[in-house]
């Protein structure tokens, strides 16, 4: 399986997800810089975290018009798998590909700390190597990760199961106190609902790594691998 990692200006996680695919999943990668129009005939496409372009206008609001964007959507839109992860998730938002917003942690400070998430049951290749009661424990960094939508969407995300994760406790519960940054319905993580399109605010590269002392993360990238070979 091929992968292609988008770097933007201000990417900062696109070498840990690198590292990852090609180390630790034995994946072929490639590395699509931001001002080409060249997919490179990639199976699977990763828009990594950091602060494109200094998100200096809004989390993600100018790399979505990179001209690489313009064939990721295209590609996207033809069934093609993408997978965006805490900046990559609000690029991914800004371009339409998934539905809501990307706001302000309701404490307006940036969060950086191990958070847990579990899977809802979306069937989706994200999750379906994982069951409900797998709780993760997978980092989050991020000034802007506050998802909301309005009860329409909200609604259609249920019906449709396009919530692929919810911060929990340790224990799998979901409560205010785990929730870290004020998200709707403690929501770290969606798709669209043809479920090729997935985004979520916390880092499972960061959580793949044996020498990191926790590789929760790699069960997420287990299950998108196992599911594709099929």
């Amino acid at each position: 399986m091929k992968f292609g990692v988008v770097i933007f200006p201000g990417s900062n996680c696109d070498h840990d997800m690198i590292y990852v695919l090609k180390k630790i999943m034995n994946q072929e990668v490639v590395e699509l810089w931001h001002k080409s129009t060249d997919l490179q005939n990639c199976d699977f496409i990763i828009l990594p975290g950091g602060f494109s372009f200094g998100d200096y206008l809004r989390s993600g609001a100018i790399a979505r018009f990179s001209p690489i964007m313009e064939k990721v959507i295209e590609f996207a839109n033809n069934g093609g798998y993408v997978l965006g992860i805490c900046n990559g998730f609000q690029i991914l938002v800004e371009a339409k590909l998934l539905p809501g917003t990307l706001t302000a942690n309701k404490n307006h400070q940036f969060i950086c700390k191990n958070t847990f998430i579990k899977p809802s049951d979306s069937k989706s290749i994200v999750t379906n190597k994982l069951n409900k009661k797998d709780i993760l424990k997978i980092p989050i960094a991020h000034g802007e990760g506050r998802y909301y939508a309005d009860h329409s969407i909200i609604k259609k995300l249920q019906e449709n199961n396009q919530i692929l994760f919810t911060y929990c406790d340790e224990k799998g519960e979901t409560s205010l106190e785990s929730n870290p940054n004020g998200s709707t319905l403690n929501i770290a993580g969606i798709c669209n609902e043809t479920k090729n399109v997935f985004g979520m605010m916390p880092h499972p590269e960061r959580a793949a790594d044996p020498a990191l002392g926790n590789i929760d993360g790699k069960l997420i990238f287990d299950s998108i691998i196992d599911s594709l070979k099929k």
